[in-house]
């Protein structure tokens, strides 16, 4: 397995370095300095709501149509509570939500590794359906090599497989030394929930 395809490791070097000197006595002995390692963070969000336009609750096939006119059917799962309360006219609610954050350290012998958590949840009884679910991935990378002639780097993934990658920002690498650990954690979560459309 190829932990790599999990991992948008080329934003740690791609992004504008971060730390900046606020003085120039700072900024004149900085090559004495041991200097930030780099360090990134970004997430990203959507919200997408469509209205029930059919429903049959013995078969559990339900119609919405989003915003733009497209109308999508599926077959609700038995996972889906309270789908009775569901009615024509009534929204589906879906928000997305995606982060990730990157970060290099000096390795204090805690060598690669890669790990994962899921946590899901659902309405109680009774209530209008919804359904909640987050999973967060972390993997630690070693780097293996810096090339600064050619603005490239290496990562070493849990697995073992080595990687080669060009950097678009020169001055990450320089704040990165070869046997740092780069540590990768993304997430992402959904919420989906149904409301009631408001009396016209």
């Amino acid at each position: 397995m190829k932990y790599f395809k999990y991992l948008p490791i080329v934003a740690l070097f791609s992004m504008a370095a971060f730390a900046s000197a606020t003085d120039e006595k700072a900024a004149s002995a900085s090559a004495e300095a041991v200097m930030d390692k780099p360090s990134f963070s970004a997430s990203q969000s959507m919200t997408v709501s469509a209205v029930v336009t059919a429903i049959d609750h013995d078969t559990r096939v339900v119609t919405v149509r989003k915003p733009d006119g497209e109308e999508l059917t599926f077959t609700a799962s038995e996972e889906v509570r309270n789908l009775p309360q569901v009615q024509v006219g009534d929204i589906l609610v879906a928000e997305y939500v995606e982060s990730v954050s990157i970060e290099v350290m000096a390795d204090d012998g805690m060598g690669t590794d890669a790990a994962e958590a899921v946590a899901m949840g659902r309405a109680e009884e009774g209530a209008m359906p919804g359904f909640a679910a987050m999973d967060s991935k972390i993997v630690i990378a070693k780097v293996e090599e810096i090339n600064l002639e050619l603005n490239t780097f290496k990562l070493k993934g849990p697995d073992g497989v080595v990687e080669e990658f060009v950097a678009r920002n020169p001055d990450n690498l320089r704040r990165s030394e070869v046997g740092d650990l780069v540590v990768i954690t993304t997430t992402e979560a959904v919420a989906i929930s149904v409301e009631h459309q408001p009396a016209q």
